[in-house]
């Protein structure tokens, strides 16, 4: 998610009025509940352009759009989300979309704040991420999921039938949300990003490592502690096999890739001969 100056700093100030709320509660029944209530509002946003463009307003007074939101929301979500909506339709947003951006972020990170607290950021981050290979393994299930004319509640549905009993409730509740309002977004790429956030969480980078053999769990340890030593920060690894490298593996953090694969030199030594 790319925003402008002015939405990074409304988006920072919401996140700050959600995070002291979250460090009010010791329940993490109410930040689900949080979450569940921020991405009903989200789906409002969407469906309705006329709402979203008057919250979003930057010509308008700010007590207003505060006015405005209480009188909409009030007694439909609980004190936490309004106090959320009052910082955010207060702030000053780039556009109507951005500030929709900051909704979803918003709502991701209270689910996420709400994994941390139960303990389970890293089987979040696990699950997100290997639903988002099995997605983009499945040229079907993609298929099926990006179908413009496909029923949303059907598609829901059918990943439901994939994770159901197998994830915890955060990740399934993200990956709900995530199919039924891709944005735009390929649901493989949108999970994907979900598993990066999630290790942003833990103030971590990702190294997404394509590997042409299953990596032990000592040499999954050992390339952890070669990448944190490099870059000088703690690295998440998402490990990925993949056959059609023949050898070695590659590693992607960021912008920058390690080709140390087989069919990587080989494709170098290409370029070495062609030049």
């Amino acid at each position: 998610m790319t925003l402008h100056a002015a939405s990074r700093e409304a988006l920072a100030a919401a996140e700050l009025r959600l995070l002291e709320l979250a460090d009010a509660t010791t329940s993490t029944n109410d930040l689900a509940k949080l979450g569940e209530e921020l991405f009903a509002v989200l789906s409002l946003l969407i469906e309705q352009p006329a709402l979203r463009r008057a919250v979003a307003d930057a010509s308008s007074d700010p007590a207003g759009r505060e006015q405005f939101v209480r009188g909409l929301f009030a007694g439909k979500v609980g004190d936490a989300t309004l106090q959320v909506l009052v910082a955010v339709v207060t702030s000053r947003w780039s556009s109507p979309r951005e500030l929709v951006d900051g909704v979803e972020s918003l709502a991701r990170t209270t689910l996420l704040v709400r994994a941390e607290r139960d303990g389970q950021l890293d089987s979040v981050e696990d699950e997100l991420f290997r639903l988002g290979r099995i997605v983009a393994g499945s040229n079907e299930l993609e298929l099926l999921l990006a179908d413009p004319a496909g029923a949303v509640d059907g598609k829901v549905a059918l990943v439901d039938t994939l994770i159901e009993g197998k994830v915890s409730p955060v990740t399934k509740t993200l990956v709900d949300q995530l199919v039924r309002h891709p944005r735009g977004v390929r649901v493989a790429n949108g999970l994907g990003e979900l598993a990066d956030l999630a290790a942003k969480r833990r103030q971590r980078s990702v190294a997404h490592v394509r590997s042409a053999v299953a990596l032990t769990a000592e040499q999954v340890d050992r390339l952890t502690a070669t990448l944190t030593t490099i870059y000088s920060r703690p690295i998440a690894l998402h490990v990925e096999v993949d056959p059609a490298l023949a050898g070695g593996l590659t590693i992607k953090i960021g912008d920058e890739i390690i080709d140390g694969s087989i069919a990587g030199r080989l494709a170098a030594l290409r370029r070495n001969l062609a030049s």
